[in-house]
């Protein structure tokens, strides 16, 4: 059996701008049997935003969690990276977590230079306001997919000195299993031997406080999921109406993964002209939009071996349950 969503990641591993396959990919999705919509169309600059605003929520402690780890571990983390380092982000966000890993190399006098990857734009210009702390760090952005962003960074490396990746914010965990082994071995492939890659991923906890955290009082998480439609509406000419759809959140114990829906409230039907197709709904049918992975400490590290890395170290946040874990290419 296919696993959920894992024919569009499949997709988008492989490459392609998401401005490009934006209209195929909907077509795709909204005609399978379970229709679904990649999580990472959920990202344009307002989605962008609200997902920041999600991390400042105290029911999603995943990036405090992580910020923690990261003030704390730092100093290890890159005591022994060879200058001039390049640092590759998938993903920055606020640019916050790259910070912390570029202050201990400056305060070493370990030349930096940055690389951020990311398909939002506004991401990239929030990640990149954010290192201008760092006047003397170069920054460069490729608004690209993880692996072709990843690719053109590489290129843009010093022959000496070391390079880690980060990926961290649990980004992991909106593959699916075979996805994530998929990109993990793409990675090591395109790094070379004593390149590092730093992962962060959010552990199995209770099914209360995960649902909480992406269900939250605010409703913030519920306009992140609805905006993908307001999304569609703009970009393709859909009519989406938004008070038709709701927000829904299920913990999935087979698969240890949190899946978020769209739910249609009533039978209807929706044109999208930009992708020459109609859809039908019916009353309480769901569009899947994200699923979110948790694993187990030693299932992470399983997942590095598996895909040819050694492990280096990991560190957990025993009360929130999220671990970063650092790699090495051999």
């Amino acid at each position: 059996m296919e696993e959920f969503g894992s024919g569009i990641q499949q997709a988008v591993l492989a490459g392609g701008s998401a401005s490009g396959r934006l209209a195929e990919d909907v077509r795709w999705g909204l005609s399978q049997p379970r229709k679904q919509l990649h999580s990472q169309y959920l990202y344009d600059s307002l989605g962008s935003r609200l997902f920041e605003a999600i991390c400042a929520l105290p029911e999603y402690r995943v990036t405090q969690a992580e910020q923690k780890l990261l003030d704390r571990y730092s100093n290890l983390i890159v005591s022994d990276l060879e200058g001039p380092v390049t640092l590759v982000e998938l993903g920055p966000g606020s640019g916050e977590k790259l910070a912390q890993l570029i202050e201990p190399l400056l305060r070493n006098n370990i030349g930096v230079n940055v690389e951020l990857v990311d398909i939002s734009e506004a991401a990239l210009d929030l990640a990149t306001r954010t290192l201008t702390r760092f006047p003397s760090v170069p920054v460069f952005c490729h608004e690209a997919v993880y692996l072709d962003g990843l690719q053109r960074s590489i290129k843009r490396r010093h022959d000496a000195g070391s390079l880690l990746v980060a990926f961290l914010g649990s980004s992991l965990g909106n593959f699916a299993p075979s996805s994530a082994h998929t990109f993990l071995s793409n990675i090591q492939t395109v790094l070379r031997a004593g390149d590092r890659f730093l992962l962060g991923l959010d552990l199995v906890k209770p099914e209360q406080e995960l649902t909480l955290a992406y269900d939250d009082p605010l409703g913030v998480t519920a306009a992140f999921n609805r905006n993908i439609l307001v999304r569609l509406n703009r970009e393709l000419a859909a009519d989406f109406d938004l008070e038709w759809f709701g927000h829904r959140v299920i913990w999935n114990f087979a698969s240890s993964s949190i899946e978020m829906y769209l739910e249609s409230l009533c039978e209807q039907k929706v044109s999208i002209p930009g992708a020459d197709c109609q859809i039908r709904f019916k009353e309480g049918e769901y569009i899947w939009t994200e699923s979110s992975y948790k694993y187990t400490t030693s299932q992470i590290v399983s997942a590095g071996m598996e895909s040819g890395f050694a492990t280096r170290g990991q560190w957990v946040d025993e009360e929130v349950k999220f671990a970063v874990t650092a790699f090495e290419v051999l």
